[in-house]
């Protein structure tokens, strides 16, 4: 017989239980608390060493400021931003050595980016233009650029590897009202990291230096032209990595035997296409000494640029003729440019016309016959004596004092 009571229809439903719906959410704001605390942390440490750095820069005579600065970038990001960031430089160079004059380079923002799992590594964008003054606050330069990039691997100890790059440098120099050109290039970049046989009592460095469509002015005729440039070096004479003036540093490498190992560079100006290596060093007043190996193709396009014509338009001042050809006497040169007119007059004009043939059919007489990328070429010596550059025994310029 069928039970005409169903017991099941009496039975209480089974209470679900909601505290394991809260579990999850529970435990992610836990983790967002800690991970924001951790953040808050990281970011207080971020200032910590930014004053420590500060501290030891400015005891170097290096004095970084920020008129504005802030930390942000929550919650994968750490971001410090410098507004009206500024540095004051004094005695990083041989004439402020000499004059004890400060100069001060201010720009507008510099922004330091971090990533919270990898805080040993700093990438910083730099915001043009960067203007330099004196003493006084009456502006030197101005630097401007479309794009500046740093980056930085191996913090909170001494880097490991740092990389610079600019893309469109410009430097103007301020005479008066009006901004004068001094160094342009579509892209200039600087790379330097420690070598595989460097140790912490002997650092050794390796340097890239490379450059596109640079020009210098105001300091060689051979300059102006754009230029490409790639040059690798190898550091060595350096002791330690503590904040020091760089005279004071430049001295100890010097003193510690230290010297630029060139191992590979490679210059191309137009037809001009010069390639080398060698050692460079400091002489005990400062300036550049050693010699590289080079090989040259096309030397003859930079010798209008050398001034030899121009040395002999209007007669030949000693202390010109000195810079291109030392120990030659400015009367004898002088007496045979007139000798010249007398016996035929207009073949001194000649004489200076033709002097670039001559100069160059001289230089290429210099080292050996080589070739180079397809090219003839010549491979000779360049000599650094205490800061004067010599092609063979021609004296084409002169280097200033690094301290």
């Amino acid at each position: 017989m069928t039970n005409p009571y169903n017991e099941d229809a009496f039975v209480m439903p089974r209470r679900r239980r909601l505290w394991p719906v809260f579990v999850a959410p529970g435990l992610l704001l836990v983790a967002a608390a800690a991970w924001s605390g951790f953040w808050f942390v990281a970011a207080g440490k971020v200032d910590q060493s930014v004053d420590e750095w500060r501290a030891r820069e400015a005891a170097a005579g290096r004095v970084y400021d920020c008129a504005k600065r802030s930390v942000a970038g929550y919650p994968f990001r750490l971001e410090v931003r410098c507004e009206g960031a500024s540095v004051t430089l004094r005695g990083q160079t041989a004439d402020q050595a000499a004059a004890q004059a400060p100069v001060t380079a201010k720009l507008g923002e510099i922004l330091v980016i971090a990533q919270v799992y990898d805080p040993t590594r700093l990438i910083a964008e730099f915001k043009a233009p960067a203007t330099l003054t004196d003493s006084t606050q009456h502006p030197l330069m101005v630097v401007n650029w479309t794009g500046a990039r740093s980056s930085i691997v191996g913090l909170p100890g001494v880097p490991q590897r740092v990389s610079l790059t600019f893309d469109n440098p410009a430097i103007d120099r301020i005479n008066g009202a009006v901004q004068v050109g001094v160094v342009r290039a579509k892209h200039a970049e600087l790379h330097g990291r420690f070598a595989e046989s460097s140790t912490p009592e002997k650092p050794v460095i390796d340097a890239v230096v490379q450059t596109t469509g640079a020009s210098i002015q105001e300091v060689h005729p051979v300059l102006l032209a754009p230029f490409d440039t790639d040059i690798r070096a190898r550091l060595t004479g350096l002791r330690d990595f503590a904040a020091k003036p760089w005279p004071e540093r430049l001295r100890e490498i010097q003193a510690n035997g230290g010297r630029i190992e060139i191992t590979q560079s490679r210059i191309q100006q137009g037809q001009l296409l010069a390639v080398g290596a060698g050692s460079l060093g400091l002489s005990a007043s400062g300036r550049l000494d050693g010699e590289m190996q080079m090989t040259v193709a096309g030397i003859e396009a930079i010798v209008p640029a050398l001034g030899i014509d121009k040395l002999l338009e209007s007669g030949v001042q000693q202390e010109t003729l000195d810079k291109f050809a030392p120990g030659v006497k400015a009367q004898d040169v002088n007496s045979v440019i007139g000798a010249l007119d007398k016996m035929i007059p207009g073949l001194s004009r000649v004489a200076r016309q033709n002097a670039n043939v001559g100069v160059a059919a001289g230089i290429n007489s210099l080292g050996t016959e080589a070739e180079l990328e397809g090219r003839k070429a010549r491979s000779f010596p360049l000599r650094f004596v205490d800061g004067a550059v010599f092609l063979g025994t021609l004296k084409v310029a002169q280097t200033p004092p690094l301290y």
